[in-house]
Order: structure tokens, then sequence, then C-alpha cells
């Protein structure tokens, strides 16, 4: 759909503000003055894996998904945004004869505020999660709320320890059978472990497992077996092209779809409205809760919303919500679905807790400069902006403590990570703290806050 006007703002465009909100996870989201220069993809590979890759921005405009607000400097907002979790058009404003001149690519809800744009964000996200049943079919799926219910409850969520910014894609079962013996020994309150990318032997070959890693029953069991839960890391919308999947199923994929670059290979999608695709998804996480897994981080499923020839005609967004179904229905009702690399509006009433900022890094900038990318600097400036949806939408994820010495400015990242409500989980081989990062990330492991930020 072309985008049209759908409003403007007179103001002196010097003295405007800018919020726009990105489209999933790792996408940009922030306030700026007219004059700043919004951040934007570094590589056609980055518009694809972490901003909204169908619509890229033209040059001299801003753009929300789903949501934009403009501060006139006047004192109001005005505030443009999607009718619906399931509709979200691109925003864009553009500077036009001293006029802020509002368009879009699709239907939009307009409101003007007077009590600044953090109440404005507020409001807007309340009635936001309230405009959905969380279900592409109207009823109510999982553990999620319907809006007939009222505002959905967000208990606490206890802290959890995870293996990624440690061990990277060369996690052993021994490293998380070591971690869990020194969270107890040092009294980290680690509730959850997270067995994150690195078991499995390919992208899309979820129960398929890398031998390196050794036995992932041996290690849920020893989580399990000392009273935690235990978490698993997959992208289940991605299918790696040297996965089997890929070479044994090419009707599963989505014609067209390339949801980009990584682990030295091209990346495709599966197609949750096939009816075999969709069986497989169902049994992946149905074979995973088996085994005593009952958290579930799901990764990268911006792909879940590509555009493309699906074996059935639904809107991207609709088999996006379909595919999370899915995974609910094979990983229970009772299961703790964590989304990231997720659209945001897309995921409201299907997820429990969300990633709301890019990865942190070990380094305070991103090599690329795009703060998209994984850095301290990127999750932090994302993670506040997005702050005001946290026990509202989901439990926020602002990602993971990291307090081991050769961290850049884990004073500064351990500051914001406590200024937040949202889940709290520590990522250091916890053999690798001095006194600080150990006395820092005990102090930092507590449940999550119950109350809307």
């Amino acid at each position: 759909m072309p985008f049209s006007d759908v409003g403007e703002v007179r103001c002196h465009p010097h003295e405007a503000r800018v919020f726009e909100h990105g489209w999933q996870s790792w996408s940009p989201s922030g306030r700026y003055r007219w004059t700043d220069a919004p951040p934007r993809p570094a590589t056609e590979t980055i518009q694809v894996l972490a901003y909204r890759p169908e619509t890229p921005v033209p040059d001299g405009v801003f753009q929300g998904e789903g949501l934009l607000a403009i501060e006139p400097g006047d004192g109001s907002v005005e505030l443009w945004s999607a009718p619906d979790p399931l509709t979200v058009p691109s925003i864009r404003v553009r500077e036009d004869k001293g006029r802020l001149v509002v368009s879009a690519d699709g239907p939009v809800r307009h409101h003007r505020s007077e009590h600044g744009l953090g109440r404005a964000l507020r409001d807007w996200a309340d009635s936001m999660a309230g405009s959905t049943t969380g279900s592409t079919t109207g009823s109510t799926t999982g553990s999620t709320t319907g809006s007939t219910a009222g505002p959905r409850a967000f208990p606490a969520v206890p802290p959890m320890w995870c293996t990624w910014y440690g061990y990277w894609g060369k996690v052993t079962d021994a490293d998380v059978i070591e971690n869990l013996e020194l969270s107890h020994k040092h009294g980290l309150g680690a509730d959850m472990f997270l067995i994150d990318d690195g078991y499995e032997a390919e992208i899309g070959d979820w129960l398929e497992i890398r031998p390196e890693f050794g036995s992932l029953a041996r290690a849920v069991d020893a989580v399990t077996g000392a009273g935690h839960r235990a978490g698993i890391w997959t992208a289940p919308f991605l299918v790696g092209h040297r996965s089997r999947i890929f070479r044994e199923h090419p009707d599963w994929l989505v014609g067209g779809a390339y949801a980009g670059h990584m682990w030295d290979q091209d990346l495709a999608v599966l197609d949750v409205t096939h009816p075999e695709a969709a069986e497989h998804l169902v049994h992946v996480f149905r074979t995973l809760a088996a085994m005593g897994i009952s958290h579930f981080k799901l990764d990268f499923v911006y792909a879940g919303a590509l555009a493309g020839r699906r074996h059935e005609d639904m809107d991207p967004i609709a088999a996006y919500r379909l595919g999370l179904e899915l995974i609910r229905r094979g990983a229970g009702p009772g299961a703790t679905l964590h989304g990231c690399g997720a659209p945001m509006l897309p995921s409201i009433g299907l997820v429990d807790i969300m990633r709301v900022s890019p990865d942190i890094a070990p380094t305070l900038y991103p090599k690329s400069g795009d703060i998209s990318q994984p850095s301290q600097l990127g999750a932090r400036l994302t993670g506040a902006a997005r702050e005001f949806l946290h026990a509202r939408w989901w439990v926020n994820d602002p990602d993971c403590i990291m307090a081991r010495p050769e961290v850049e400015a884990r004073e500064e990242w351990a500051a914001h990570i406590e200024g937040t409500g949202g889940l709290r989980g520590s990522s250091d081989p916890i053999a690798a703290l001095d006194a600080w990062g150990l006395a820092t990330t005990r102090r930092l492991m507590v449940p999550t806050a119950t109350e809307p930020s």
C-alpha cells in the first residue's frame, strides 16, 4: 500500500522532538531532535536482520513501525499508531514549509495528549494491550489473556543464568552443569538455566545435537534435578541452508523469503501454513517440553513475518502469530515463551517475556556504528526507550547482566539493568567474575517487577 498523508503538526521543526518505535526487538527506538540523524541500517543484510525489511526509510524523514509521536514544543504530544496488533503500518514524518507532515502506508489512529511523552506512551500501550485476544482467529491461546478478561497480570519472574555471553556457540553440557553448581556455591539466586545457541547441530535441526555439546538430556536433568527450571534457545522460523530440513523439505519453506545471512549461511523461512511444517514445529516443542524444558527463548522470529509465497494465502503478520500459536500448542499452556528479534506489536498477547533491545556485548559501541547491532550503547538506548512496555504487554527483557572484568563500562551497564523492572539474567561464566562482579550480579539477581513501568 502506498504512503498517504494522515496528518500534520504546525510547529518550528527545530523545536520538535520525534519518537520512533522500531519494528522488532533489535530495531532502534528513541526520541530525537528534528535535526538529529536517526539510526539506520549499516548494510542491506542488517536491514533484514534488525529493521523492517520491506520498508526502508528514505532520507529526510523519521519512521516508526506502528507508532510515531511528535512533541511540537508546546508541551503537547501528537501520536499516530496502528489500529491493532494485526495491522502495523509504517508511519513517516517529513518537513514541508514549516509543517511536519505525517504519512502512513496503512490505517492509523491519532491521539493528542497534554501530559507529556511518557504518559502518552503508557496510555497508548495500555490501549493496545486490550485490543487483541491473543490469537489470529479471535480465540485466546495458551497462557495469554483475551481483552474480555481485562488487563493481563504479569507475576514476578525469578532471575536466570544463560550460556550465551560466556560460551557463545561453543557451549557444552559440562559448562551448564559447572555454572549450576557455581550459582549455588555463590548464592546468585538463578532459578532458571537457559541453554542458548550452540547445542543444536544446525539452524533448523533443533532436535539434533551438536556432538561437541554433549548430552542435552544430561544438562536438562542436572538443572531440573537441582530443583530449577530448564530453558532452551531456538530460532524456530529459521531454516539454515546447511540443515537437514532445508535439504529434505524444500516444500516447507516460504518461497522467495530471505531471512538474512548468519552462521556463515543463508537463511530460509519455515512456512507454518504448510500442514506438515506446522506439525513438525509442534513436534519440536512438544519433544523439548517432554524433556523437562519449560522456558523457550524464541529468537530471530522476525523471520516468521517476512513476505513470501506460503502454502496458504495468509498475511505475513497473521502467519507469524499462527507460528507462535503452534509453538504454544507444542510447549504447553504453562510454558514460558520468551520472544527475541521479534516483531513488537504483532507479538502482543502471545509471548510472556520479550527482549526490548538489541543484544548487549562486552564492548560499549557496535563495530558497524549501527546501534541495532550488539553493543552496550544500543541495548541501553532502545531498552530505556521501551521500558514503558514492561508489565503492560509482557515482561521486558533488557538483556543479560555482564559483570566480568573485561566488559567495558560494566558499572554503567549494571546501573541500566538496576533501573529496569524486567528480567534479570546473568550470562558470565561465574568462575570469571571478580569480587565486584560477584557482588553486583548477586545484588541484581532479583525477580521482575509486577507493576507496569
